[in-house]
This record gives structure tokens, C-alpha cells and sequence, in this order.
């Protein structure tokens, strides 16, 4: 066995000097090392031998493993320094080459439409302001004339706070919409008033293709004398243009909405089939938008506005609705899945 372990050990030796590989060097391991190996099979084998014998065979059996591991462990090291320094001169750096530049993110695309349309909004004449996300329920329906008894109350639809209540008994919830903003400013501000709120709202709903717990909206509100309908048409056509482009066809539908009185629906032509016709526009031609309508006299009445005396109107739209329109988005989960495979094409 002694002239068998010379063998194993020259043979072995002489295989690892030529490996200049780290996948190779553990095919050798296994080879020489691992369970089926010479060596182990040899140490397997001595409780055959006379006790002498198995002495020295053992020994021997040991030295030879030990020094298989060394010098696996040393070539191991050589070859990865080698690879090192030979990855190194393939990648040296050229001085020479003009620098990489750093890679520079860009707003979320609801945060380019909330701008965008902030920007059409403020350029006729109207300014931003914003009230909390978690609001009274008295600014969110009572003063927005919507009755405790009406269904946007239901504890299915809203996201009620579980904190005290203020002095006069209201209770905290997630705004359901910002025309919460409105009912503030009107109590707030005096005539002439031009004003957007824009923000974050809330609503107890399942989350699928067309519905989230939170999205965004901007609600615009304008009081004035001498103000009719005519002009909340005319802001409306002003933005659809500006927004969707002056070739698009813009429709106007009586609907109704508590706070406002007449109310109106605003739809445009489909943008797929311009008119005609799909499963998007649910083969009307036409996709609704937002809704608006003459603010109603009992809100005015709230804030201390004199509805005999001034006019006005309101309007509110969902922001993630419009890129979806604008670019053929079919699921409003992709704006907040943070993939940027998605977000790098706005």
C-alpha cells in the first residue's frame, strides 16, 4: 500500500501543477479527496492490515491528505490571483475616455401629470392649496352637503380614523375626496375665489385593474359675480384642449354629484377608436374623465358665501385616469408597483 499511496501522490501532484482553473481544482478535490478518492479508500481498508502495518500505512494515508490539502489550498490562491490580474489588465481603465455619466432618475408620472395640470390650472388664473389628508367628516360630507344618512358615509366606502373626536363631536377619517379642500376654503377665504386642491385620497375598496386604496385627485373651485355655467364649459374645453390635444372631441352630460347643483359629467372621445366604438370606451365612444357643476347654494350658505350674490362652480378630477387615457394604460396597479421597467417610459 505504501508503493500504491507514491503513486496516488505523484500522480495527483503532478495533475494540480497543470490546473489553472477554480472549476477544475474542485473536480480535482473530489478526485483525490472526496469519499470515492484513493486515499480514502485506502484508510477505509487498514483495519485489514497486521497492526504494524495499518501504523504505518496510516500515517503514511494521513501525510499524504494533509499535503493534498495544502497544496490544493496554495493552488487554489495562485489561480485566483492569476485571474485577478489577468481581469484586471483586460479591464484597465482608458484616462483617455470621456467620463460615464450618473444615472439621473425623473418624477413619477403622476407626479408629471399633477404638475401638468397644476400648470394649466394656475395659467387661467387659479391658485393651489392643499388640507390634510386626515380630515374631519364634517369638511369631508356635512359641509359638502352630503347628509349623515347619504351611502358615501357607509363604513364600506370611508376609512375611518380610530382617534378622538373635536369639540363639535366630528369624527377623523381618511379624506374620501379633495373637494374636502373646498368646504375649507370657502369657510376660509372671501370672494373672488380661484383655487386647486390637489392631493392623495382614500377609499375603503378592493384593489384591481381600475381601483386602489389611494390614488389622487385635484378638485378646482371658483366663486365669483356673474359666474355661470358658460364659464365652467369654458375652463373645462380649455383644459381638455391644452391636456389631450385641440383635435379631441370633448362631450357634456347632466349628472349628478351632492355638492353641486346642476351637475355635469365631462367625457372625451375615445382615444383608440376616436369615436367609434371598443371594449375601452365600452363601445360608446366616449370616456368619462371628471365631474363638475355649479357649486351647490348650501355649501356657499356653509363658508358664510351669499349664494344671491355670487356665483360658482366646481370640478374634480382623477389623476391617474388621465395618463391611463392618454397613454393606453390598462391596469392602475403598474403606477404604484414601482417597476421600473414601467416608470422608465414616462
Amino acid at each position: 500500500m505504501q508503493k500504491q499511496l507514491e503513486e496516488i501522490k505523484a500522480r495527483a501532484l503532478d495533475e494540480l501543477d497543470s490546473i489553472s482553473d477554480v472549476k477544475e481544482l474542485e473536480s480535482w478535490r473530489v478526485r483525490y479527496l472526496g469519499k470515492k478518492s484513493g486515499i480514502i479508500g485506502i484508510l477505509r481498508s487498514l483495519g485489514s492490515l497486521p497492526l504494524d502495518e495499518r501504523k504505518a500505512v496510516g500515517a503514511a494515508a494521513n501525510r499524504v491528505k494533509v499535503e493534498f490539502e495544502d497544496s490544493l489550498e496554495q493552488r487554489r490562491q495562485a489561480v485566483r490571483e492569476a485571474q485577478l490580474a489577468s481581469s484586471e489588465e483586460k479591464e484597465a481603465i482608458d484616462i483617455t475616455l470621456p467620463g460615464r455619466a450618473a444615472s439621473l432618475g425623473h418624477m413619477h408620472p403622476i407626479t408629471q401629470t399633477l404638475r401638468e395640470i397644476t400648470d394649466i390650472f394656475v395659467s387661467m388664473g387659479f391658485q393651489v392649496v392643499e388640507g390634510p389628508d386626515i380630515e374631519w367628516d364634517y369638511y369631508n360630507f356635512e359641509a359638502l352637503n352630503i347628509s349623515e344618512e347619504h351611502p358615501a358615509r357607509d363604513n364600506m366606502a370611508t376609512l375611518w380614523v380610530d382617534s378622538a373626536r373635536s369639540s363639535q363631536g366630528w369624527v377623523p377619517l381618511l379624506r374620501t375626496h379633495t373637494t374636502a379642500v373646498t368646504a375649507r376654503v370657502v369657510e376660509t377665504m372671501a370672494p373672488p375665489i380661484r383655487v386647486i386642491g390637489l392631493g392623495r385620497v382614500y377609499r375603503y375598496e378592493a384593489t384591481d385593474a381600475t381601483h386602489t386604496p389611494m390614488f389622487h385627485q385635484i378638485d378646482a373651485l371658483a366663486v365669483d359675480k356673474g359666474i355661470t355655467m358658460g364659464d365652467l364649459k369654458g375652463t373645462l374645453y380649455e383644459f381638455a384642449r391644452r391636456f389631450f390635444g385641440a383635435e379631441r372631441e370633448v362631450r357634456f352630460r347632466c349628472d349628478y354629484f351632492p355638492f353641486v347643483e346642476p351637475g355635469v359629467e365631462m367625457a372625451i372621445e375615445c382615444l383608440v377608436c376616436s369615436g367609434g366604438g371598443c371594449r375601452l370606451c365600452g363601445h360608446s365612444g366616449w370616456i368619462e374623465i371628471l365631474g363638475a357643476g355649479m357649486t351647490h347654494p348650501r355649501v356657499l350658505e356653509r363658508g358664510g358665501i351669499d349664494p344671491e350674490v355670487y356665483g360658482s362652480f366646481a370640478l374634480g378630477i382623477g389623476i391617474e385616469r388621465l395618463p391611463m387615457l392618454r397613454y393606453g394604460i390598462d391596469d392602475i396597479r403598474l403606477f404604484f408597483n414601482n417597476d421600473l421597467r414601467f416608470l422608465r417610459q414616462f
